[in-house]
């Protein structure tokens, strides 16, 4: 008996957050500037309300002694994130091939940073991307 293959994960999380995504109404597959541009600044504020929630999460007051770490509820609001950030990426046209091409460049340029010290800002050397 053989088995399938397993899928690439980061494939199998594009694939069902664009299912997610048709399964609500939002189709990022043929959108036009205009809706893009809605659908860029639907999702960042959410990502933005999440990273509220992230911070929550932890006890960021320093002058309250009531509060506690909820590691469950931030590793929720992580995945949350990347919901909308993979939602993001689809209404940019990109997949997770695209994905994966760009943050191994982007990588390379931050290590590149890294070496030379990064004293002086430079659009410039992430412009391949």
């Amino acid at each position: 008996m053989s088995s399938s293959p397993t899928p690439d994960k980061l494939e199998e999380i594009f694939r069902l957050q664009e299912s997610l995504n048709k399964r609500i109404g939002v189709d990022t597959t043929a959108m036009s500037e205009e809706e893009k541009t809605k659908w860029i600044l639907n999702y960042t504020r959410a990502m933005s309300q999440e990273m509220a929630e992230l911070i929550d999460s932890v006890p960021w007051k320093w002058w309250a002694k009531y509060q506690k770490f909820d590691e469950q509820n931030a590793r929720v609001e992580v995945v949350d994130l990347f919901h909308f950030l993979v939602s993001m990426a689809q209404v940019l046209g990109m997949t997770a091939d695209d994905i994966f091409a760009a943050y191994q460049r982007k990588h390379e340029v931050n290590l590149k940073r890294q070496e030379t010290g990064y004293v002086v800002k430079d659009h410039d050397d992430s412009r391949h991307i």
